[in-house]
C-alpha cells in the first residue's frame, strides 16, 4: 500500500426498493478541505492514465461499472517512493480511494459496462493554471502492464 493512500470500504443499506450508501462524510476526515466534485463516464476498455497533482488530493468513487485503479508514488521523500499499487473498485467492490498529492493515478475500465467515476478534490480546477501533470499510460519508469491476465 502506498503511504498516505486511504481506502474506505462502503456499506450498502439494502431493502426492497434498492439501496443507499454514504460516500463521503465530513467526519471521515479524508479531505483537508473541499474544492470541487466532478463526475465522468469512461467507456469499456479505455485506459485513462497517468496524471498527478502538486497541490490537490483526489478522492475517487467508482459508482458504476468496474475499474482497475493504478497508483504510483512519485514523492521523493515518501517511504513508498517508486511503488505501484493496484485497487479494483466499482459495483463489485464499492470503496472510496484517497489519492494524495504527488501520487500518479489512472485507471482501466474492466468488463462491458462504462465506468461512472465521481471525484472530489481539495482544489477547484483552474483552466489558466491547471494542477495536472501528465505521464503517458505506458511510461517506462512506471512500467505497468495493463493487460488482463487470463488465469
Amino acid at each position: 500500500m502506498i503511504d498516505g493512500v486511504v481506502i474506505k470500504k462502503l456499506v450498502k443499506h439494502c431493502d426492497d426498493r434498492g439501496y443507499f450508501v454514504e460516500i463521503v462524510r465530513d467526519d471521515d476526515k479524508l479531505l483537508k478541505k473541499f474544492g470541487q466534485s466532478s463526475f465522468t463516464i469512461t467507456y469499456p476498455g479505455v485506459i485513462k492514465a497517468f496524471h498527478y497533482h502538486k497541490k490537490q488530493d483526489d478522492l475517487w468513487f467508482v459508482a458504476t461499472g468496474n475499474a482497475q485503479v493504478v497508483l504510483h508514488d512519485l514523492r521523493k521523500k515518501s517511504k513508498t517512493h517508486g511503488e505501484t499499487q493496484v485497487i479494483y473498485a466499482g459495483e463489485n467492490d464499492p470503496c472510496v480511494i484517497l489519492i494524495p498529492v504527488g501520487v500518479a493515478h489512472g485507471y482501466k475500465v474492466l468488463g462491458n459496462k462504462p465506468v461512472g467515476l465521481f471525484y472530489h478534490v481539495t482544489e477547484s480546477y483552474n483552466a489558466k493554471k491547471p494542477d495536472e501533470l501528465r505521464i503517458p499510460w505506458d511510461d517506462k519508469k512506471i512500467n505497468f502492464d495493463w493487460e488482463t491476465k487470463f488465469r
